[in-house]
């Protein structure tokens, strides 16, 4: 039977809990990823989009978009997030003894391909965020010094609402 001191002794317990967790993540230099999730994060968006010529989407700045929107716009996706940088990590010392992050670029490679199969759901989440931060406006935290936009050849950033093409002419202002 749960009496009022059990379930006042079970609440200040969890509250306490829920305090350390906010605490450890308060001294973390992200917004609402832990340093192990971002490394794991890392690790995938990484296979998505890695560095060639143009730097890799975490070296674009992908994280810090995806942090910043997981507590702003994508609030709603933090649980799946965490649960899904848990299992990546799961799968990684399943197979080769140690977490995503420190797994070889072959390693890393089949598990994420392991992810995109068993967890797609969460595998489209991450892409589809890396893709946004990837190819978006700097403003949000990703595509840092429009270098997506370079890729494309873009000679200035899109500007939202406004005209970039002569529409009369065919071409650029």
């Amino acid at each position: 039977m749960l009496t009022r001191r059990r379930f006042v002794t079970a609440s200040a317990i969890a509250g306490a809990g829920l305090a350390a967790g906010c605490a450890a993540r308060k001294n973390s230099a992200w917004e609402f990823l832990s340093e192990k999730d971002a490394r794991t994060l890392t690790a995938i968006c990484d296979q998505i989009i890695p560095a060639d010529d143009f730097p890799s989407a975490s070296q674009a700045g992908v994280l810090t978009y995806v942090d910043r929107q997981l507590v702003r716009h994508f609030q709603r996706f933090q649980k799946a997030y965490i649960k899904g940088l848990n299992h990546a990590n799961l799968l990684s010392r399943k197979r080769f003894s140690l977490d995503l992050a420190e797994a070889t670029p072959q390693q890393k490679l089949q598990i994420v391909s392991a992810i995109e199969q068993q967890n797609p759901e969460f595998f489209e989440l991450v892409r589809s965020h890396t893709l946004q931060g990837y190819y978006g406006s700097p403003r949000h935290g990703g595509n840092r010094e429009g270098v997506s936009w370079r890729m494309l050849g873009l000679s200035e950033p899109p500007i939202r609402g406004s005209a970039q093409y002569d529409l009369a002419s065919g071409s650029r202002p």
